[in-house]
């Protein structure tokens, strides 16, 4: 498949400088499996409804079948994978190859190949958001007891441990998910059938078209089938979104790896080539810079698409690889801090130490003091002076500063041993067992929900995935009908 001529542009288009810089064909690799299906999908569509004979229709679909056993490197020269495919067809059978282009264009082709890729690249990142979820909650039920430093700041704030840390991070890629499942509903709807924007004389079935591609429906208006591509948006957008959650993450890890409160598995570590005593988390500062790029390819597809007149325009060309690079970029980082959790140490005994340093029980005895009747903010008073003066205060140095401040002992409100009980950092966890804190009870509450959730999405998305394999054996099935 050689020939040279683009049967969309013929010979007063297809030379030119500009050739090669209006050519999407080396991209368009990416959506060739895609083409191939919607144009199966199409031509099946064409026959049933008497718009192709039967045994054109065969000609085509065997065609199409020799396009792809030969694969997109084979394709003759062309404007795009759409092009290319059709001048390969016609080139393979004829002009009969002519009529698989009949009651579309390529404006609602390449937006529904987009939507049919795009699909699987998004439960993709679902997938990826399932795996980190799953090790942070694996990782949490082996720290419920496990008290580490709380920062706010990145000053030590209050105790916690670990696994109220993780909790807080899977709660986050739950919405992450969310959103992505959100994005990939909408994305999956039909655009073919609207053909350039104005629809067609020919009776097609969009309905059946979008059956056979595995869609839910088909966007009704034919303009916005194929000109919308805010499906791209939603999901740059929630990928992005994704990308900082993971970015905060690894930040925190970094953060962590320095004070001595992690070890990174070595493979998720790497060291210096001039100083051989480093381990540095190179890892997890590449997923961190990922939101970078995620953010980039948002503001990109955003620039690209903004102040578009309706319909098609060529700059559309240029939005999509946003989209894939996004995808791309954020779903591998997904996987690797998935690994860089579910691989790493938490040294129990440093966490411990470090959970008190920095007076971070000031607030649980502030709130022992309110709970006695001593207005809050008089509490915050008391416990303010005593950070003042010591860094790892005691029992004497709480009881002076609230003699100091209400004139009055401290044993007329509460006792010793619950002033003792409260600067202890375990203690102090153990007491805060509110909705979503992080006393061991409450943590369980949350992983319990963590397990239920993740049942849930990972049930959603294996009836996603389904559907669309169900899509594709019922192709395959129509198209053995002719060929």
């Amino acid at each position: 498949m050689t020939g040279e001529r683009d049967v969309v542009r013929r010979e007063r288009f297809s030379g030119g400088p500009a050739r090669e810089f209006l050519s999407s064909l080396p991209a368009d690799r990416r959506i060739f499996a895609a083409d191939l299906a919607v144009d199966r999908a199409h031509v099946v569509m064409l026959a049933e409804q008497g718009i192709v004979a039967a045994d054109e229709a065969g000609e085509i679909l065997t065609a199409l079948d020799i396009v792809e056993v030969d694969g997109h490197g084979a394709l003759p020269e062309g404007e795009d994978v759409h092009a290319a495919i059709e001048t390969a067809v016609i080139e393979e059978i004829g002009p009969v190859g002519g009529k698989m282009h009949t009651a579309r264009s390529r404006n609602d082709e390449v937006a529904t190949c987009i939507r049919y890729r795009l699909r699987e690249d998004l439960l993709d990142a679902v997938e990826a958001t399932l795996g980190l979820r799953e090790a942070l909650s694996a990782t949490a039920a082996e720290h419920v007891e496990t008290v580490m430093p709380g920062f706010t700041h990145l000053q030590p704030a209050q105790p916690t441990t670990v696994a109220h840390w993780l909790c807080s991070y899977e709660s986050a890629l739950r919405r992450d998910a969310a959103r992505l499942l959100d994005a990939y509903d909408r994305t999956n709807r039909s655009p073919l059938g609207a053909a350039a924007f104005a629809g067609t004389t020919f009776d097609v079935d969009r309905e059946r078209v979008a059956d056979l591609l595995g869609f839910d429906g088909v966007i009704e208006n034919a303009m916005d089938a194929s000109a919308t591509r805010d499906f791209l948006v939603e999901s740059t957008a929630a990928l992005a979104g994704l990308a900082t959650t993971l970015s905060g993450l690894a930040e925190d890890l970094v953060v962590f790896a320095n004070k001595g409160l992690i070890e990174l598995d070595d493979d998720y570590a790497s060291t210096s080539s001039i100083m051989p005593q480093k381990k540095n988390p190179d890892t997890l500062e590449l997923v961190r810079a990922t939101s970078g790029d995620a953010s980039a390819g948002l503001n990109g597809l955003l620039t690209t698409l903004k102040g578009l007149p309706r319909a098609y325009n060529r700059d559309l060309q240029r939005a999509t690889p946003h989209a894939w690079a996004t995808v791309d970029g954020v779903a591998e980082a997904t996987d690797v801090a998935a690994g860089a959790v579910a691989t790493a140490d938490w040294p129990e005994e440093r966490l411990a130490a470090a959970a008190g340093e920095g007076f971070t029980t000031a607030t649980g005895v502030a709130d022992l003091l309110a709970a006695a009747g001593i207005p809050f903010r008089t509490a915050h008073e008391i416990l303010a002076r005593v950070a003042e003066g010591s860094a790892d205060p005691d029992y004497a140095a709480v009881a002076a500063a609230a003699e100091d401040v209400l004139d009055e002992d401290l044993g007329a409100h509460v006792s010793r041993e619950a002033v003792e009980s409260a600067l202890d950092p375990a203690e102090s966890v153990a007491a805060r067992d509110s909705t979503g804190g992080p006393a061991p009870s409450a943590v369980a509450d949350q992983l319990d929900a963590a397990e239920e959730a993740l049942a849930d999405d990972e049930r959603r998305t294996a009836d996603r995935r389904e559907a669309l394999a169900d899509a594709a054996d019922r192709l395959r099935g129509e198209v053995r009908r002719y060929v």
